[in-house]
């Protein structure tokens, strides 16, 4: 029986943000501890990262950006585009490390070879655009994986829910009109929190139409809005697209512990996310599910959530 597969490198750990930067890398060295403590580290089959190239990054950035971020950091640059987005010489390469163990996931799961698959990846990517950083994030992971199962595996319908608590700008700019993706974010609002994107108001523009939800949340929400908002406004809208593939850009600050947010979600919270996206999957396209991550910066928090998300894939 297929399982579940899991993206981990150290290499990822080589993308140095400097002193205070919450994107650091302990922040997947303390998600493998809380793995290895709890038992789940050996238990799903390791997916092996490559580098993208840059044919498969042009399928969704501009040739400039791509140059324009490798020559920073061969530069020796501190950022690229904003100061969030902090860079050091082996920035680039663990980005396209990231890419390139996000697209095999997707390959894996759609072969049939796995049922589903975590990406433990940095840098982060939904606050990329095709054509710059921002928030942290340089290439655009999910995206991507989305470009790809439109391209090369000729998929027609393909869902992406976003559970990080700030809304996920580029990857809705690069979608927004295209009706084959259905772009859900779940996120604080935008008038309180970056990147200041994401109103209810913003469903999509020409064909894609409609294939937009944002679901902003004020300060201060918490697992009872969340549980509300996800089963009478995401479900039904979700289960009418009737996917073909699911994709979660699974950000964990949302959580009441995380430092750069206003949102109150327990573990538990998350926890039952991700026990209703495998349901869903399992309805909707025999259980063909990706998730990446994203935010989370209060360490222990980012650990547990993303230790009980793990289990929850296992056991779908």
């Amino acid at each position: 029986m297929p399982t579940t597969g899991l993206v981990y490198d150290d290499r990822f750990l080589e993308h140095e943000t400097g002193a205070g930067h919450p994107e650091r890398p302990q922040r997947l060295t303390a998600l493998r501890r809380y793995l290895e403590r709890t038992g789940l580290w050996s238990l799903p089959t390791r997916i092996e990262p490559f580098a993208a190239d840059d044919e498969l990054l042009l399928t969704h950035h501009t040739r400039e950006y791509i140059d324009r971020l490798s020559a920073a950091c061969i530069s020796g640059r501190s950022h690229i585009d904003c100061v969030d987005s902090a860079i050091c010489p082996r920035s680039c390469e663990a980005a396209r490390l990231a890419v390139g163990g996000v697209i095999r996931a997707v390959d894996e799961v759609i072969s049939g070879n796995l049922k589903n698959a975590f990406c433990a990846v940095r840098p982060p990517g939904h606050h990329a655009e095709a054509d710059r950083s921002m928030g942290f994030c340089l290439f655009n992971n999910i995206g991507l994986a989305a470009r790809r199962l439109l391209a090369r595996h000729a998929l027609q319908r393909v869902l992406i829910l976003d559970w990080d608590v700030h809304h996920g700008n580029g990857t809705q700019h690069s979608f927004e009109s295209d009706p084959r993706v259905f772009y859900c974010s779940f996120h604080q609002h935008p008038a309180t929190l970056y990147p200041g994107t994401g109103y209810a108001d913003e469903r999509g523009t020409g064909a894609g139409e409609g294939t937009t939800l944002n679901i902003p949340f004020l300060p201060g929400a918490g697992d009872r809005e969340y549980r509300e908002a996800f089963e009478t406004l995401f479900l039904p809208a979700a289960h009418a697209f009737d996917p073909q593939f699911v994709l979660i850009s699974a950000g964990f600050d949302a959580h009441r512990d995380d430092p750069l947010a206003q949102i109150n979600l327990d573990t538990l919270s998350f926890e039952w996310l991700s026990r209703e996206m495998t349901a869903f999957a399992k309805a909707t396209c025999g259980r063909r599910l990706v998730s990446i991550l994203e935010g989370g910066y209060d360490l222990d928090a980012l650990g547990d959530c993303a230790s009980i998300h793990l289990r929850a894939l296992l056991e779908a």
